[in-house]
Formats: structure tokens, C-alpha cells, sequence
């Protein structure tokens, strides 16, 4: 599942009561903490991570991150690498869904916070991961330290649910993870997730893209995506850039509507450059649920896009399941 409180995704730490030793920003950062021992700033030791000061008084110490992408989250991660002495003997998660763009205030005073993760221990320098048992559609959550100390990354993993009511107003990034596409199979990740493909924005290096590792046989590496809901693809995207010597030969997608049904073709095979936005018209009306795009034999890829419409039952039915508040 994505990380729904990436910065590169849009997510933020939007409040925090005390980051004296280090920012709660780190918190969303997309690489794993780094560490340099006897790199002593003016506060002491300089941690990638966030870090509040030794607590002299009864309480605990929070942060609020808004989701970049908001959704149901099926687990979280309180990551404390690097952090051994002063890692909080434990930890709580709560998570809200505010219409809108709150304020810092309202999320203070006026928000209703539902417990995902109860106060549970944690361990030093360690990834400690909890399932959540939730359905409904959250935007922010807020990581509890009790009683301080410092955590590295707080990951939120989940499947994005965006707001449907935007969708009526033209063609959208069916396969985005903001609005709801998501990542369903993969043949290969030895170097980089799959889930880099439906992030928003163009890659700014190879590293924000997804790539296999070398095949050595005569199969082709492939990634299968499902859609934001039912639609019809007008236009595909596949986008090698910064992938130079590493790029795919070819790569073909083929749509199918329903887990059940016979895959067909949208795009047929078709010879990649390297380090290039490849764009492609689709005249195809048939609608689809879910995407497979085939790389040959194996490679690179910064961005997946595939540019289309709801059907009417579709974009009826997403809207109806809002209403009634269900995920």
C-alpha cells in the first residue's frame, strides 16, 4: 500500500507542540532516516527525524499530518531508527476527516479524532508496524508520543479516496494515486516501488521512478494498476525520463472491466526512448477498471498516466457511496 502522508504526495506537518531537537517535516520525508554520529549542532546531536525536548511535566507530545493523498488507511509505521536513547516508550495514532482546507485552530479545537492505533509500545531504532481496523475516509491524522522523545518517519499506508464530485468537471488521471488508483500487482521491485508510477508531478530523478532489476530470461517485467473506478482511457502517458540506460525496448497496455474479465488492448506494443515523455491518443470506447502495462523485456519508469472519464454508472455510483459516507 502507498505511504498516503508523502510530502512528494502532498502530505504536511501541519501542527506540532514542540520539535525543539529536530522538525516534525522529517516525519514525511520519502528516504529512510540517515544518520551522522558526532554531527553536533547548537541543540546537540543533529537527528533526521522529529525530536522534542526531555518533558519536566505531565502530558504528551503530538504532531498532525495532513494526508497528501486522504483515504482509508490500512496501517501505519512509527519508524525510530536511529533513535535509541531517546525513542518514546510509547505511541498513539488518531485520525480525522475535515471537509475542506482547516485551519490549524480548527484542527486544535474543533475536530473529532478517531483512535486507530490505541497507546501501544514501541521499540528504539526500529520499524514498529500496526494494522488498522478502519473503513472510513480520513484526511489528517496525529501521531502521540507519550511522553516525548523522537521518531524518524511516520509512514500512513493506505488507498486513496479523493472527493468524486471533482470528477465531473473533465478529463483526470484515471490511475493516480490521489485519485484513487492503486498499484494491485507487480512483477518486480528490486529497485524502486511501483507506487512511484501514479505519484503526482514529473520525477525529478530516476530514484521517483519504478525499475526492475536485469532479466535474465525470456520474460518481461509488468505492473497492473486499478482505477480510480470505472472509465474510458482517451489518453496514455508513459514517461522514461531520467531513465537513460535502463529504459524499456517497448511496452504495451491492455485494459479489462472487472477483476473477472478478458484483458484487450489499449495501447499494442510500442518501441520507448530512453529518457522521454511518451504520450498517445487512444481512440478506444470501451470502458475499464483495471490497467496492465508490459515492459520488454525489463527497465525503468518514471510515470504511468492514463487520461480519461467516469462512466455515468460509475461516477453515480462513487457519488452515492460518498453521501452515505462510506469508503
Amino acid at each position: 500500500m502507498p505511504d498516503l502522508a508523502l510530502r512528494d504526495l502532498g502530505g504536511a506537518v501541519v501542527w506540532c507542540n514542540d520539535d525543539l531537537f529536530a522538525e516534525a517535516q522529517n516525519l514525511i520525508k520519502t528516504g529512510p532516516a540517515e544518520y551522522r554520529p558526532a554531527t553536533f549542532g547548537h541543540k546537540g546531536q543533529i537527528y533526521d527525524g522529529w525530536e522534542t525536548r526531555r518533558r519536566r511535566s505531565d502530558g504528551v507530545d503530538q504532531a498532525i499530518v495532513r494526508l497528501g493523498a486522504p483515504g482509508v488507511v490500512y496501517g501505519v509505521v512509527v519508524d525510530t531508527a536511529w533513535f535509541k536513547g531517546n525513542y518514546p516508550p510509547f505511541i498513539s495514532v488518531e485520525a480525522a476527516a475535515v471537509e475542506g482546507v482547516p485551519s490549524v485552530q480548527q484542527l486544535l479545537d474543533d475536530t473529532e479524532w478517531t483512535t486507530i492505533v490505541e497507546k501501544s509500545p514501541v521499540d528504539g531504532d526500529t520499524r514498529n508496524p500496526f494494522k488498522v481496523d478502519a473503513t472510513s475516509r480520513f484526511t489528517h491524522v496525529r501521531l502521540t508520543m507519550h511522553p516525548d522523545g523522537g521518531v524518524a518517519r511516520f509512514r500512513v499506508h493506505g488507498r486513496g479516496v479523493p472527493d468524486p464530485r471533482f470528477f465531473r468537471y473533465g478529463h483526470f488521471d484515471l490511475a493516480a494515486l490521489e485519485n484513487g488508483g492503486l498499484i494491485t500487482a507487480c512483477s518486480n521491485m528490486f529497485y524502486s516501488s511501483p507506487n512511484n508510477l501514479l505519484m503526482p508531478g514529473r520525477a525529478r530523478h530516476m530514484g521517483e521512478g519504478w525499475e526492475t532489476s536485469r532479466r535474465r530470461d525470456d520474460g518481461n517485467d509488468w505492473v497492473q494498476v486499478r482505477l480510480a473506478g470505472q472509465g474510458r482511457v482517451n489518453l496514455v502517458e508513459l514517461d522514461t525520463s531520467y531513465f537513460l540506460g535502463n529504459a524499456p525496448g517497448s511496452a504495451t497496455v491492455r485494459g479489462r472491466d472487472g477483476e473477472t474479465g478478458d484483458w484487450f488492448e489499449v495501447l499494442p506494443r510500442t518501441d520507448l526512448q530512453p529518457d522521454t515523455r511518451h504520450r498517445f491518443v487512444i481512440d478506444l470506447d470501451r470502458p475499464m477498471t483495471e490497467a496492465r502495462m508490459d515492459v520488454f523485456p525489463d527497465g525503468g519508469m518514471a510515470r504511468l498516466r492514463l487520461y480519461g472519464v467516469l462512466t455515468d454508472d460509475a461516477e453515480t455510483a462513487l457519488i452515492e457511496q460518498w453521501e452515505r459516507g462510506e469508503a
